[in-house]
């Protein structure tokens, strides 16, 4: 088969076969793998807003109790997101993928056995760790082995099976809840285990995953690079002859960036400033439009008169709409720019958040709520393709993983000023305050955002 690279520059031997490869069901498997391992990330993030009411009970917490059960798993992601976003720039995707799950895992179950809240937050903490940089990598492996015609499509495919996580943790919740105990076990703690356990089984999964092409020839294994390509084009179907492969680049062409301080500083000068300046902002800001909903929709609807159960169900309920608002997006993410598919959609989740913070009644209550999770994944998904397209990739990982880290910080601060405004002024004033940073937010990508709709990782670079 030959290959091309067209205008990419530099070359990348690795990059010219796996982008004139056709999508086959070797990269169906591999969206899918990677996918399931993103519905244990999205059901930890969602899985505060749910526990924040029953420990409130279970504990007898207050505004602050409360606001702590939501952060200390985004606190710890914070972390992670910083430590093992670098990591994966240092020791290859396929290596931190497995440390990720690993780290998650033991300590999601650990905490299922918490004795008191202090060992909660901590333990939720410790498995945040674990999670900080899955959905970093998670779009920046699929990055470097979807061709360019269909990344965002395929990309999208993965969220829509990990967004399954978040009706899940919102329906077990109920039902656990309700059952208060199984077997001798309150039925909270058998959410944190469900978690833990299944990501085991993704862990032993993940074992099988190759390791990123484009990492290999980023660290100057150009040889091994190759190999690993060359393999699958074979098993697509497509087998490549060697003669066909293009040469590598100069090594002066490619120098990569080995300390954290000089990957920043690669991404903070020269044509990448504006696109990290840009991520940075955008990334405080998107916790707000995004996770916002998701971790307090519980708590609204407590404030609004309704019980526990009855507020999980609802919740869940509303939460249905992020798979379906995943789903939405998969023909989407590749027939509009992606930058400004960003925008529109968040511009729906800042007047559907106000309509579902004012709604009295429960059928308006749940239709603004599984509108505004809907437009909430085509936003997100658009997004997390987009992270990882404006980064080469010898930085991609640590760049577009420590912006991503600011949301997590953000959802540290968040539910300490959310969950006592929502208290005193209402959930009108919360999601009023969240519509005018969306604003912003779309301000800053719709200006500062560069294109990449389309084009080859090495063309975007």
């Amino acid at each position: 088969m030959a290959l091309s690279t067209g205008a990419v520059e530099p070359t990348s031997p690795a990059g010219a076969i796996l982008e004139r490869l056709p999508v086959s069901g070797w990269h169906r498997r591999l969206v899918v793998l990677v996918g399931i391992g993103t519905f244990f990330d999205l059901y930890e993030v969602f899985l505060g807003g749910v526990l924040a009411p029953i420990l409130a009970k279970e504990f007898a917490l207050g505004s602050a109790g409360k606001a702590a059960v939501v952060a200390s798993g985004f606190l710890g992601m914070f972390v992670g997101a910083n430590v093992l976003s670098v990591l994966a720039d240092r020791l290859g995707r396929r290596r931190v993928f497995l440390l990720n799950l690993l780290t998650y895992s033991l300590f999601s179950v650990a905490a299922a056995f918490s004795p008191d809240i202090g060992w909660f937050l901590v333990l939720r903490f410790l498995a945040g760790i674990g999670l900080g940089a899955e959905l970093v990598l998670v779009d920046t492996y699929l990055a470097e082995f979807l061709p360019s015609r269909s990344r965002g499509r395929y990309t999208a495919w993965a969220y829509t099976v990990g967004f399954l996580g978040v009706p899940v943790a919102a329906l077990l919740g109920g039902k656990l809840v309700a059952a208060q105990q199984i077997g001798g076990i309150d039925g909270w703690r058998w959410l944190l285990l469900a978690g833990g356990l299944g990501a085991v089984f993704v862990l032993l999964l993940r074992r099988l995953l190759p390791e990123s092409p484009r990492w290999l020839e980023s660290q100057g294994r150009d040889d091994e690079a190759v190999e690993v390509a060359r393999g699958v084009a074979a098993r697509v179907g497509h087998p490549v002859d060697p003669a066909d492969v293009p040469a590598p680049p100069p090594a002066a062409a490619r120098s990569a960036p080995r300390s954290t301080a000089s990957v920043l500083r690669t991404a903070l000068t020269g044509r990448y400033r504006t696109r990290m300046i840009m991520l940075l902002i955008f990334q405080v800001l998107q916790t707000v439009a995004y996770y916002g909903f998701g971790t307090l929709a519980p708590l609204v609807l407590v404030a609004k008169g309704f019980d526990i159960t009855e507020s999980l169900g609802y919740a869940a309920l509303t939460f249905a709409g992020y798979p379906i608002g995943s789903l939405i997006s998969v023909p989407l993410v590749e027939r509009f720019e992606r930058k400004w598919l960003i925008v529109g959609s968040a511009i729906a989740i800042g007047v559907l958040g106000i309509v579902f913070a004012a709604a009295a009644t429960p059928w308006l209550i749940v239709l603004a709520g599984f509108l505004l999770t809907s437009a909430s994944n085509v936003f997100s998904n658009a997004f997390h393709i987009y992270q990882a397209e404006i980064f080469p990739t010898a930085i991609r990982s640590t760049a577009s993983g420590v912006a991503y880290s600011l949301s997590r910080a953000t959802s540290v601060v968040m539910p300490f000023i959310a969950v006592p405004l929502l208290a005193t002024a209402g959930p009108v004033a919360v999601f009023g305050g969240a519509a005018f940073l969306i604003l912003l937010l779309c301000l800053d990508v719709g200006i500062l955002g560069p294109r990449s709709t389309g084009l080859a990782l090495e063309e975007v670079d």
